[in-house]
């Protein structure tokens, strides 16, 4: 199941986009469609309305602000996992938060919310920062789920503190956080025999998480998990985390 293999092209829309047989795709998929791929009317591409359905359509003709397709068959998306999946990741350096994205939302995340912990060293000192990374978190994210054939686009959230990040976490079926001093606790362990269906994953950015906020964790009933005895890297853990859950709960080896 190699990465580049060559497919129909396929673009997300709203489903207020869809009029009848019709469908209309708007914004830089409308350039991309005609400059970059250079498709004409008459050829087929397949659109998705994120809501778990596929579209082959075919292109009837360009307008000044869109593409005007019709519908020449629906199916359901079958590539959306049973387990609903949230990574709360440490805000990285560099371009690592790039790399957990697009890997994550590949193995079936459905969302991702950066954090901002006590060893976290990048800041974002404002709203506009805020908005520009989140904004170019999203775009990698939804290119990593069409590349993918995702029935949906994971959502990337604003960053926020490491108190809310529990607050939320603790709401799943199970939440973990992998921890390098835990040595009893293992994934297999917690999810046997359980019926999980919404998963919380938080992990820590370089140089992982502090004692207090590992304690703060168990506090809000989160469990610290061992990955064995070799300490990951940030953009390794959550990935590593995430496949051995798909495969254990979701649709990974199935």
């Amino acid at each position: 199941m190699g990465g580049d293999g060559v497919q129909m092209p396929k673009f997300f829309i709203e489903k207020e986009n869809i009029s009848g047989n019709y469908i209309y795709i708007y914004g830089d998929d409308v350039n991309h469609i005609r400059r970059v791929l250079r498709l004409k009317c008459g050829d087929n591409i397949i659109v998705c309305d994120g809501n778990g359905y596929d579209y082959d359509v075919r292109i009837e003709c360009f307008e000044q602000e869109a593409v005007k397709t019709s519908i020449v068959s629906t199916s359901a998306n079958i590539s959306e996992p049973p387990v609903d999946v949230t990574l709360f990741q440490g805000i990285p350096k560099s371009d690592k938060m790039d790399f957990i994205i697009q890997k994550s939302v590949e193995l079936g995340v459905n969302r991702i919310i950066p954090v901002s912990t006590e060893r976290t060293v990048v800041r974002i000192d404002s709203k506009k920062d805020a908005e520009s990374k989140v904004s170019r978190w999203q775009r990698i994210a939804l290119e990593a789920a069409k590349q993918c054939n995702r029935g949906a686009i994971p959502q990337i959230s604003f960053p926020i503190s490491y108190l809310e990040s529990l607050d939320l976490a603790k709401q799943a079926d199970l939440a973990i956080i992998p921890y390098e001093k835990e040595t009893g606790n293992g994934l297999r362990v917690l999810i046997k025999e359980k019926n999980i269906k919404k998963l919380s994953i938080l992990i820590g950015p370089e140089g992982g998480f502090s004692e207090k906020e590992i304690e703060n964790a168990i506090r809000y009933g989160i469990n610290p998990v061992t990955l064995g005895p070799r300490i990951l890297r940030t953009e390794t853990a959550g990935i590593a985390v995430i496949s051995i859950l798909m495969y254990e709960l979701g649709d990974i080896g199935k």
